[in-house]
């Protein structure tokens, strides 16, 4: 197998589990912005209480504008199952708004505006893929107890493949927890699809030297003694926006601005991770933007729409992109874009559902098994 490009993996296996890939209709494509926005309130304010909002912290101001809750993926999906409404329109990509289809009642309907929201890093690790590697992995290790754990950044067929193999899901806050919990289920731990992210996580437990790689991409290139001997297995995926990211970034931030302090999510590298002053979730980036004194300056390392938010919502610090104008936003969030919002909104107000996420109800179990387990720790 050849190992596909970023921008190949955005359109993935993931658009075809669905019953169809429905195009922004003629009449949508060039709205002005005034009228766009005046459109979507106006339609908004029609569906009342039957309708929720959900923004993720990278989706661009546009979206999050009109968004009831904004935040990370998890976050918000709970805000959609404590919500009454019948819709839940998701501003995030597929693996989000299948999150919220799985914990939301069954009469909620979850709606994402553009199909192509398709996360990359997601694509790293579809489900046949896993299962032909499972078989590889458990082969090479036929004594070993190996628990899988996914990221929160993972198609529903992926968190069912886990908790059928007694593993469960994490966020970025709670991996290390994740990981302490499948070792005392196991002895060895397979962390899907984020390397960075599990290599930080390996890092925080004392465990870096206990690590192998699994690139799935590469038949040829396992070694199955390294993977017999190791604790965890890394599975060869990364974030395209967060591994963009270098130490020779944050040099260059602190050359620049003196009294600087960095913050980067942790699915960046481990040498930027080590680097940077504090590490955490986008949750844990907006905490301590929001908790900075004024006159401080924070450079962010992360998606740059959350940047851009923080600059907005605290105008009293000093917040900068890590990586200046070399800083990415995500081509995934890209794809929910103001004129699809436009289009579900009136849709949903003459009758007619688009864009519906719905989890097989197995699949749908499963995954749902694997967050409880989450939960339990």
């Amino acid at each position: 197998m050849v190992k596909m490009e970023t921008a190949e993996l955005e359109t993935d296996l993931s658009l075809f589990k669905y019953d169809s890939l429905e195009q922004l209709p003629p009449q949508y494509r060039d709205l002005e912005t005034s009228e766009r926005t005046e459109r979507i309130e106006a339609a908004l304010e029609e569906l009342g209480d039957d309708v929720v909002i959900l923004g993720h912290n990278y989706q661009r101001q546009e979206i999050v504008e009109h968004a009831d809750f904004i935040g990370d993926s998890y976050q918000l999906s709970k805000e959609a199952a404590n919500a009454d409404a019948e819709y839940v329109i998701f501003g995030g990509v597929t693996f989000m708004a299948e999150s919220a289809d799985i914990i939301t009642d069954d009469d909620q309907t979850v709606i994402l505006p553009s199909m192509e929201a398709s996360c990359p890093m997601a694509g790293m690790a579809e489900a046949l893929q896993v299962d032909s590697a499972w078989a590889e992995i458990t082969a090479a290790a036929p004594d070993a107890n190996i628990i899988p754990i996914t990221y929160m950044n993972s198609y529903a067929d992926l968190k069912a493949f886990c908790a059928s193999q007694g593993g469960l899901v994490c966020t970025s806050s709670n991996a290390h927890k994740a990981f302490e919990y499948a070792f005392e289920k196991g002895d060895t731990v397979l962390f899907l699809p984020d390397k960075h992210l599990g290599e930080n996580t390996a890092h925080r437990l004392g465990m870096e030297d206990r690590i192998a790689e699994w690139d799935p991409w590469d038949p040829e290139g396992k070694d199955a003694d390294e993977v017999a001997e190791s604790d965890i297995i890394l599975w060869d995926g990364y974030c395209q926006v967060h591994e963009r990211f270098t130490e020779a970034h944050i040099e260059q931030v602190r050359a620049e601005h003196d009294d600087a302090k960095v913050i980067v999510h942790p699915e960046c590298r481990r040498e930027v991770v080590e680097a940077a002053d504090k590490a955490g979730s986008t949750a844990t980036i907006c905490e301590t933007v929001a908790s900075a004194d004024p006159g401080e300056t924070w450079a962010i390392g992360t998606e740059i729409h959350l940047t851009e938010h923080l600059k907005r919502w605290h105008p009293e610090v000093n917040v900068l992109p890590l990586c200046g104008d070399a800083c990415m936003d995500c081509n995934a969030m890209r794809q929910i874009d103001p004129n699809y919002l436009t289009w579900v909104v009136e849709e949903l107000v003459a009758g007619r559902e688009r864009n519906v996420i719905e989890v097989a109800p197995e699949e749908k179990d499963l995954a749902g098994l694997a967050l409880e387990r989450m939960l339990e720790i």
